[in-house]
């Protein structure tokens, strides 16, 4: 009994051996390669770091778990226009819990292309299934090279533009930049090229912005009409809800920004949320908005609205929405 129990322990122990040392012989398998991020991808992976990192991120329960979610590309862009009305559709935007955005505007497809879109999708706040990821940045609408830059990205991408009153714009913009530089040239000065023959100065930017049909044929190279949502500044500020319901609907969303969201601030002059996204405090954007306006000789402003009218036609055809600047 003993010599059988002896010769099963020598032959264990040689059989054992040889397999710990096949199976430490070979060779550690490799990782298979991470998918690089090409410009015409959605954007539905994580950024290479996070897919290294953790690369379960994506999955539900991951999800669930780590609160984290996935950073993507934006499925929606808000690109314009300055002064129109931006922020404030964004902060009223954010309160939807099927909305993340960024914050900061980026500048990624005018100023910081050349930095790739993993940098840029890296910007992104992450999200679960379901949610959309947004930005804004309402240079985009006046940039020659957005639409393309855009499309590229995304050909599916639904965009949103914020138009104003292009003189009432104009003057706004005028006034931002007085705020911060007093010393420059009075408006009137600015408008035109000469005032006495009473030509308009075109390549002021704060009159170029507001040529809102020259800058929408640009896009329409790229994307169909149909894909773009005009939302108006006036009515963002006189019926909120109404204008955030269009919205809505236009990203797919379920309709839970009403009325209730709201209240009117009349030293302001505008709306401002009864609650805030993650608060459960009043908010109203900072004291750069709704600053108040300096006075304008009113035969400039009459020569601003006679400049626009044909160019608001024409945007009013292109778009099919009468806005009622005239």
């Amino acid at each position: 009994m003993l010599f059988l129990w002896l010769y099963m322990f020598y032959s264990c122990a040689g059989s054992c051996a040889g397999l710990t040392t096949r199976v430490s012989s070979a060779p550690p398998r490799s990782a298979p390669p991470l998918p690089p991020l090409l410009p015409g991808e959605p954007g539905e992976e994580s950024s290479l770091e996070e897919q290294r990192a953790a690369p379960d991120a994506g999955s539900p329960i991951s999800s669930f778990f780590n609160g984290s979610g996935t950073k993507r590309l934006p499925q929606a862009i808000i690109i314009g226009v300055k002064k129109g009305g931006t922020r404030a559709l964004l902060e009223f935007l954010r309160v939807h819990p099927d909305v993340r955005a960024v914050g900061a505007e980026p500048h990624f497809f005018d100023r910081n292309y050349e930095r790739g879109l993993a940098w840029y999708r890296d910007l992104m706040p992450r999200t679960l299934e379901g949610q959309i990821t947004m930005e804004k940045t309402p240079s985009y609408f006046v940039t020659k090279e957005a639409p393309a830059r855009i499309s590229s990205m995304s050909k599916g991408t639904k965009l949103i533009v914020v138009v104003r009153d292009p003189v009432t714009r104009a003057i706004s913009d005028y006034t931002q930049t007085l705020s911060k530089k007093p010393d420059i040239p009075t408006f009137e000065s600015l408008t035109f090229k000469n005032r006495t023959t009473g030509l308009i100065d075109t390549s002021w930017s704060a009159i170029q912005i507001g040529i809102y049909a020259k800058h929408l044929e640009n896009w329409l190279l790229y994307f169909p009409i149909g894909q773009i949502l005009f939302v108006s500044g006036e009515r963002l500020i006189s019926d909120p809800a109404g204008e955030l319901g269009r919205v809505q609907d236009f990203l797919g969303l379920k309709r839970i920004i009403t009325d209730k969201h709201f209240y009117f601030n009349k030293t302001k002059g505008f709306p401002c949320l009864k609650k805030a996204e993650g608060s459960s405090k009043p908010h109203c954007l900072g004291k750069t908005k709704g600053r108040t306006h300096p006075d304008i000789d009113q035969e400039v402003v009459q020569r601003l609205r006679d400049f626009y009218r044909p160019f608001n036609m024409k945007f009013y055809q292109m778009t099919g929405q009468d806005f009622g600047w005239d």
